[in-house]
């Protein structure tokens, strides 16, 4: 029957055995040669000697199997202890164990002028140890510089790049939007940022457009492009077309992200997805708006400008100061005012968060004071 995972193997705690019974063997060979008492027959036909080889096997069986036992237990602990480390580490700190026994070596090689090896193997053997663990210890933690002594990533797995320091190419929907200049003033954002030529013709269209509202959203986006421009932490490029074969404007930015690894940054939320699946780092602007608004939550009580009529019959609906949209039941008479409600409900789309609320009861703090009752 295989041994499990945590079951000792039977063969190599023999052959670990077998060592112990061969040094103790040697040991008592020592032992006897030192003692001298020639080759007179000692027990039965043993002399000296064999009888020191005798004992020292028997010794050596004994606590063989104990010492075998425990270093197969010890190879176990160690094993799950490592199973976190990952193998950079490991291998590090091989290197450094490896220049830790030969610095050791280098020290503890007089020892050996004596000529009583019983007394310097073990002494040796300790150095050696001793220096090796430390080696291992200081290269595992400094993997990076151990491992860069035989290359510039010499055993080092790929590093994730971090998406900000990552060149991004940016869509139509960024410039007309213009936030991204709040953006990049407030820290968050920088470094280079690609236009290809595609996204700058479609913003020239647009500002020349005859519709008054495509117009100036083009417009606002060539301004916004100038703006970014002229910022000290952004490296604004315009890129060349390298697709023409791609006739989509969309399309050319996944394929243009995909080719120079750039990442794509976008307020499309339906492009953040095709370009997503496709394999393309995405950046959204979207999503970070979505993220940096507070939360509501239901049964919270807040205060919402209503400023038109629901969909449904008595609604009324509002905003937040975020701009998070609230539908507010039985508020169609009160459009055009400020009014506490309590949330009941609050749903995320891919658009936004859209809340429900109802009147909260009692007088808001926006409503004229009651007026006194004549006694």
């Amino acid at each position: 029957m295989p041994a499990g995972p945590g079951r000792v193997p039977n063969g190599v705690v023999e052959l670990l055995r077998l060592c112990v019974i061969v040094f103790f063997a040697g040991l008592g060979f020592q032992i006897a040669s030192t003692l001298g008492g020639g080759h007179q027959p000692l027990l039965g036909p043993f002399d000296t000697v064999g009888v020191g080889i005798i004992l020292g096997s028997g010794i050596g069986y004994v606590l063989g199997g104990v010492l075998g036992r425990s270093t197969v237990g010890v190879v176990h602990r160690a094993e799950s202890a490592l199973r976190g480390t990952d193998a950079e580490q490991l291998v590090a700190g091989g290197f450094g164990a490896i220049i830790g026994v030969l610095l050791g070596a280098g020290v503890t090689w007089p020892l050996f002028l004596v000529n009583q090896p019983w007394v310097t193997v073990p002494l040796f053997g300790f150095v050696l140890v001793t220096t090796a663990l430390l080696g291992f210890r200081i290269g595992a933690g400094r993997r990076e510089s151990m491992l860069g002594m035989f290359g510039a990533r010499a055993g080092m797995t790929p590093r994730p790049t971090s998406m900000a320091s990552l060149p991004r190419v940016m869509d139509t929907s960024v410039a007309v939007d213009g936030r991204i200049l709040d953006v990049v003033r407030a820290g968050f954002l920088g470094g280079r940022t690609v236009v290809p030529a595609p996204v700058l013709g479609e913003l020239q269209a647009m500002a020349d457009a005859g519709d008054d509202l495509r117009r100036t959203k083009g417009r606002r986006g060539l301004e916004v492009l100038e703006a970014l421009r002229r910022e000290p932490t952004v490296e604004l490029v315009v890129g060349d077309d390298e697709v023409p074969a791609v006739p989509e404007v969309d399309a050319k930015l996944v394929r243009i992200c995909l080719d120079t690894g750039a990442a794509l940054l976008t307020l499309d939320t339906n492009l953040a997805k095709a370009a997503g699946l496709a394999g393309v780092r995405v950046m959204n602007l979207h999503a970070l708006g979505l993220a940096l608004r507070p939360r509501v939550l239901a049964g919270e009580d807040v205060e919402v400008a209503l400023t038109k009529p629901g969909k449904e019959p008595g609604q009324g609906v509002g905003y937040l100061d975020d701009g998070t949209m609230v539908v507010v039941e039985e508020a169609f008479d009160l459009v055009g005012q400020r009014r506490m409600v309590t949330v009941t409900s609050v749903l995320t789309t891919a658009n936004g968060r859209l809340v429900f609320a109802r009147l909260t009861q009692g007088p808001s703090h926006t409503d004229p004071a009651p007026r006194p009752q004549p006694h």
